[in-house]
Parts: C-alpha cells; structure tokens; sequence
C-alpha cells in the first residue's frame, strides 16, 4: 500500500462562531491509499480546538510507514492498531487513514461500506444543519439558507441565547439541537437555560458545561429536564465509562475518535450503557461527511452538515432527501465522488 496526501484549507460560507471562537477556514489534508489499482479517500479536518494543524497531520503521515503490509483486507486491525499506536494524538490524522482504508477494502471488493459494517439505509436519521453563533440578522439569513433541512443545530452559550432562540423561533418551528459548547459555566446558569429551552421544542442540549465538570453535568442529567449529550467530554472510547453517569448521551465524531472502527465500537459502547449517539462531524469535505454516513444509520441522532458551511468542497455534495435525510448511495468504499 501507497499512502499520499495533499494539504487544503476549506472555505466557509459564513464566519463560524461558537462559544468561545470563530474562524473562516478549516485546514484539511485529504489522504489517499493506492494498492493494486484501487485508490482510498480520506480526509483529516481539523479545527483549531482539536490541536492539529497541517503542520503536525503531514509530520504524522509522513512518518507513517504502510509498505509494511501486504493485504489491506487480511491486516484492517493490524493496520489501524498500528497507525493508533504510532504517536499519541493526531486523531484527525489517523482518521483520515481509517477513512481511506475503508474506502479501499469498498473497493477492492465492490461494496459500499455502509453495507460491510452492517447499517440500514432505511434507519438514516434526519441531519441537522448547524447555525454558529451571529447577529440575529445573520442568524435569520443563515436558518432561511437551511430551509432543505428538517432539524437545526444551534449554538448557544452568548450573553444573548434567548434572543437567538426567539429570533429562530419567529421564523420556523423546526425541531432544534442545542450546543453550547461548555458556554454555560455555572450549574445555576444551564438549569435556568434548560428550564426556558424546555418548552421550544428542543430534542437535546450538547456539551451545556465545562468538559470537566462531570459532577455538575450529572446533576443536569438527574434533573431530567432535556436529554443533555457529551461532546468535549467524550472524545473515544476509553472516555465513555467516565461520561457514562453524567449525559443521557455522547457525540462521536470521526476527527476526534480516530475514524470509522473506533466510532462502530463506540455506538456498540454506548447502546450497551443506555446512552443515546449522535453522529457529528467539524466544517468537512463530502469526503469526511461520506465516511460518517455509512454509520450513521445506527444512531439515533445526526449532525453532517459540514458540507454544506463550505464554500470549495472539492467533492459532489450528498443527496439531501425531502425528509431531511442523507442519501446512501451503492458506490462501493465510502461513496464520495469528485467534482
């Protein structure tokens, strides 16, 4: 096997606030694995928060020696226990490995993934599509841009929740995710925003507190006003028995869990500890977006829109179905196609 990769900076459409940043760009480094004709796509995003950068992605993969293996097929666990074990961190950067051997073994043997790692198309549930923080005015042009898309993602955890929420609300009754991403830093603060978001028609609340504030995010949970979900809490799987007590639920994403494997073990994981899952992804190509479909299906929540905030994805964006759904196609590996 041949690996090669090539740096990118993806452009969004509108600057992306959260909490406690924003940005206009996400660095991205697509991956590709070559062996006996076939070719793999991977990609590893990497927002600034995740602490990698194209810098130590392309340190990471130029180090990474694959020659030593003769059959992607027979070694998938070899391959992906090596690349987890070679250096700490980097998870972006081992995903977009994961991603592209995945979409290699599709190929080879002419399936999609989605069928190998045994998911229903027919389970997809509907996407969010996520409204970064703005000026009310912004936020009502960004909800209208999302019209094709039938839950929102909202993020809070500004001095003016209340009005974006009121703001959103003039406009659609659409069913909303909230992420605060550890916005609300006192306990008093998220259950006084729990109680007034309970009568919004919000299916849950992301991340409402500090990451290490477990014990305050138990008492949310045990409150049982909103199902709350763990995001920076949770990165992999080792996390999950630590998180376990305190959210009724986690969200897994490829970048920060190593890919593909690690996120199929952590949904096996969670549904065996009761916990609820929700498929995310950062501001990714169709590349990225494409891998986490294929699991998608065996969520009970998902947040892929990242294709949609960019402005230069270098690959076809997925069918968004009437039903707010995304579409699994029959290509065989991950199914993403080029532009």
């Amino acid at each position: 096997m041949k690996l090669t990769f090539k740096p990118q900076y993806l452009q969004l459409k509108h600057p992306f606030t959260i909490a406690n940043f924003t940005r206009t760009q996400t660095p991205v480094v697509f991956t590709q694995l070559a062996f006996e004709g076939k070719i793999g796509l991977g990609e590893a995003a990497m927002p600034p928060y995740l602490g990698e950068t194209i810098e130590t992605a392309t340190a990471f993969l130029s180090a990474i020696d694959l020659s030593i293996f003769k059959n992607p097929m027979a070694e998938q666990t070899d391959i992906l226990k090596y690349i987890d074990d070679f250096l700490p961190q980097n998870t972006a950067a081992k995903a977009s490995i994961d991603m592209a051997l995945h979409d290699l073994i599709g190929k080879i043997i002419n399936q999609p993934t989605w069928k190998t790692l045994g998911s229903s198309p027919n389970l997809m549930p509907a996407t969010s599509c996520t409204i970064g923080i703005d000026s009310l005015k912004m936020i009502e042009q960004k909800v209208k841009e999302a019209q094709k898309f039938a839950v929102l993602k909202i993020k809070l955890g500004t001095d003016f929740d209340k009005e974006i929420i009121q703001t959103i609300r003039k406009i659609t009754d659409k069913p909303l995710c909230i992420d605060a991403n550890q916005g609300w830093k006192t306990t008093d603060k998220a259950l006084k925003m729990l109680e007034w978001l309970r009568q919004k028609n919000v299916l849950f609340v992301e991340q409402p507190l500090p990451k290490n504030d477990l014990k305050q995010h138990q008492m949310l949970k045990n409150a049982q006003i909103l199902p709350i979900f763990a995001d920076e809490s949770c990165q992999r799987l080792a996390d999950i028995d630590s998180v376990a007590e305190c959210f009724d639920g986690i969200n897994i994403k490829l970048m920060k869990c190593t890919g593909i494997a690690q996120a199929k073990q952590m949904i096996l994981k969670a549904k065996a500890l009761n916990l609820k899952t929700l498929i995310g992804c950062m501001t990714e190509s169709s590349c990225a977006i494409n891998a986490a479909m294929q699991l998608a299906p065996q969520a009970d929540f998902c947040d892929l829109d990242g294709f949609f905030l960019i402005s230069n994805n270098p690959f076809r964006d997925p069918t968004l179905n009437q039903n707010g759904t995304l579409a699994l196609n029959d290509l065989p590996g991950i199914g993403v196609k080029k532009r």
